[in-house]
């Protein structure tokens, strides 16, 4: 079962990708909730907020602790600022910048190949932060007028971009992978 961050941002649109997949997820709202998942995605939304409500939800421990074990967690948008460095879990080895595309106002779709595909994906930025450093260890798996895009480390998976705003299954397919390998143990 996979866990959908609950808090703030955009939940059903995950929720809904992960249901073409044919996975089961949880909304995750409070510690408890994640008891038994093999993943879990942190939604785009407003990094602030998302800030306070984790705080006070009691979660930033506990899914800390999770994520120090190895869970499968993929961040988009708000959710790659909170896994980058400064952020409430930074477990992948990359700064960035927030809003780095400009206000709302100024959001874009844009098609973009990915090393994980021949044929181009559909991206979409919404206030999006941009990646302006990666570690050595980090993948690159997509890069948009030279800015990393997407990428991966461990069995973190950050699009800084919305693909649950698509019904490209994509990056789905590919943290579900991840996901499934890690039910298999090491």
């Amino acid at each position: 079962m996979v866990g959908v961050l609950a808090l703030q941002g955009d939940v059903r649109e995950h929720a809904c990708g992960l249901a073409r997949a044919g996975e089961p997820f949880r909304a995750v709202k409070s510690p408890e909730h994640l008891a038994g998942l093999d993943g879990i995605i942190l939604p785009g939304g407003e990094s602030t907020a998302l800030r306070r409500l984790i705080a006070s939800s009691g979660l930033t421990a506990p899914l800390a602790n999770l994520l120090a074990r190895g869970l499968p967690v993929w961040g988009t948008c708000a959710g790659v600022i909170l896994l980058c460095r400064g952020g409430v879990w930074p477990v992948i080895d990359a700064t960035l910048q927030r809003n780095a595309y400009g206000p709302q106002l100024a959001s874009s779709v844009r098609r973009c190949l990915t090393v994980l595909s021949e044929h181009p994906f559909p991206m979409v930025f919404i206030r999006a932060p941009r990646l302006i450093r990666v570690g050595p260890d980090v993948e690159v798996l997509a890069r948009l007028d030279g800015t990393v895009v997407a990428c991966r480390q461990g069995n973190t998976l950050l699009t800084t971009f919305h693909p649950e705003l698509t019904l490209d299954t994509l990056f789905v397919d590919v943290f579900l992978k991840k996901v499934r390998a890690s039910r298999l143990g090491p």
